[in-house]
């Protein structure tokens, strides 16, 4: 089973003394090229901070950002369950996850990022700023990222759970297939069913973090339901293809 989980926005400073950002430290080596490619690129725009904060939209307040994106190949690094920030991943709450559960988010969670395309849980990474939507200088992150992780994706056997939004889903897509599904989180209301919001985020760090602190490697969408029924969780049947999470 893996996990897909998107990115924030936001970033924890730090991370340990005198690390760098080292690829042969990430997961999905097959993506080391196009990493590369997207730092370097990212690099030559904060050459400039007005077309970086530009690029990355970034307002007169958050210059560290661009800061953040000059050192990123000499930054030092945290694991990226811990790196990044926001609604959902307070939720998931990873700092307070035991050995076990973070272990077992190594092996079958995966984060996808405009920069670095997919890493492990666990897999040491800098504080940066890009989004799905940026613009690098010669690249089109859609370009880039679609066809190198859609085939990493692929190669991935068993279940795969895709809680990524849209915007990074369509970076790299899932596999097409009976075992790779997409989760919408939805809320029910007079019997009817819609989309939520800023709850959607939350939603997702807490299944994500069920599912760690479970530490059952599903083989197929049967035992998956099973478990979240088991555990009390609403994690039902929707469109073709995806999982309604009902909160």
């Amino acid at each position: 089973m893996l996990i897909l989980l998107p990115p924030s926005e936001t970033k924890r400073d730090g991370g340990e003394p005198a690390s760098r950002l080292a690829m042969n430290r990430l997961g999905f080596r097959s993506l080391d090229a196009p990493r590369q490619l997207a730092i370097s690129a990212l690099l030559e725009l904060s050459e400039d901070p007005a077309a970086a904060a530009a690029a990355l939209k970034l307002g007169p307040t958050q210059a560290h950002e661009a800061e953040r994106n000059r050192r990123v190949r000499r930054a030092p690094v945290l694991p990226a369950l811990d790196r990044y920030d926001g609604v959902l991943y307070d939720a998931l709450d990873a700092a307070s996850l035991p050995a076990h559960a973070r272990a077992f988010a190594h092996e079958h969670l995966a984060i996808s990022s405009a920069l670095f395309g997919l890493t492990r849980g666990l897999d040491p990474i800098p504080a940066y700023r890009l989004s799905a939507d940026s613009r690098l200088p010669g690249i089109s992150l859609t370009r880039l990222w679609r066809e190198p992780v859609r085939a990493a994706l692929a190669r991935v056997d068993g279940l795969v759970l895709d809680l990524r939004s849209e915007a990074y889903a369509a970076l790299g897509p899932a596999p097409v297939r009976d075992d790779s599904l997409f989760v919408r989180v939805v809320t029910e209301d007079g019997g009817r069913r819609r989309a939520l919001n800023h709850f959607n985020k939350a939603g997702k760090g807490t299944l994500a973090r069920a599912l760690m602190l479970a530490g059952i490697d599903h083989p197929d969408p049967a035992s998956l339901l099973a478990w979240a029924a088991s555990a009390g969780i609403r994690l039902e049947q929707g469109a073709p293809g995806e999982l309604e999470l009902v909160l």
